[in-house]
């Protein structure tokens, strides 16, 4: 049977955290293709378009035709017949989650204004709960909380609270836990309370891998150089707890990553969508030219 040719309704879009962090995986370069390139244009792309891309990101065709299957498994893509082809097109609830998906990514790293004021966690998780203990630890992290003692975490960010809170109860902990939101009033120094929390250093050394990763001279294959900037710069949301420049060190070099990443982005991206336009029409084109030998049951994924 044709995909997408069944009567059930599509599944609706999830993306794991492992691919919204940006995974280094077929699946996880297609969300990142979608969100840069086919998002902002129709929401729609051919098949071959896709292979062409990925072929220059040194991705095999096999590894690309499975994470377009999967993808539209997943509820992401529709897949539209049009002869012998097949054009994907994004599903509404996909282009949901990819507009705040892009939301997080491109503004991350940008500093605002702190009004002093913590979020403080305090979890009493069973030892012998494995599962509750792995669902705070994991979850608390991935919304930047650090863990200051154990079962104490803090974050900087206020608005965490309710998030932090969801977590809690989904883990089953909810009733033996306590949130705050205060205001640290002394005692203790401040960035021997940031050093605890957080592995500072093991960010830093990754944003000093992404400095050297693209600062250096224009790229030959803009398309390409967009897609890996973006898809590498996706990661930071998952690993900086994006504090306040009061609490970071001197010459933070998430800063400089963060400018850089902005005027890479900017400059490339015009020219890489209209290399990623250019893929799609022409094959469009050629589609025109061959839907009326179409054979009327096929299903070519090319």
């Amino acid at each position: 049977m044709a995909p997408g040719s069944s009567g059930e309704a599509p599944a609706a879009p999830t993306v794991s955290r492992r691919h919204q962090a940006g995974a280094p995986s077929a699946r996880g370069l297609l969300l990142t293709l979608l969100g840069e390139l086919v998002l902002p244009g129709d929401g729609t792309a051919w098949t071959s378009a896709v292979l062409a891309a990925f072929a220059r990101l040194g991705i095999a065709e096999k590894a690309t035709r499975q994470a377009l299957m999967r993808t539209s498994n997943a509820g992401w893509l529709q897949p539209r017949k049009d002869g012998r082809r097949v054009r994907w097109a994004l599903t509404p609830a996909a282009r949901t989650l990819l507009t705040d998906g892009a939301e997080r990514i491109y503004s991350f790293g940008r500093q605002r204004p702190w009004d002093q004021r913590w979020v403080i966690v305090s979890a009493r998780v069973p030892d012998t709960d494995r599962r509750a203990r792995h669902v705070v630890r994991t979850r608390l992290t991935w919304a930047g909380f650090g863990a200051l003692a154990s079962g104490l975490w803090i974050s900087p960010h206020p608005e965490r609270a309710a998030e932090a809170e969801r977590v809690l109860r989904e883990a089953g902990v909810g009733d033996d836990a306590h949130v705050f939101v205060a205001r640290r009033t002394g005692l203790g120094d401040a960035s021997a309370m940031v050093a605890t929390a957080w592995n500072l250093p093991e960010v830093e050394a990754e944003y000093e891998t992404f400095l050297a990763g693209f600062g250096g001279p224009p790229p030959a294959d803009v398309l390409v150089r967009q897609v890996e900037l973006v898809h590498a710069w996706r990661r930071f949301p998952s690993i900086d707890p994006a504090l306040p420049g009061e609490l970071l060190p001197a010459r933070w070099s998430g800063a400089r990553a963060a400018r850089l990443f902005t005027e890479c982005h900017e400059r490339w991206l015009d020219e890489a969508r209209r290399e990623w336009k250019r893929l799609n029409e022409a094959l469009s084109a050629g589609c025109r030219g061959r839907a009326g030998n179409a054979t009327k049951n096929s299903w070519t994924f090319t």
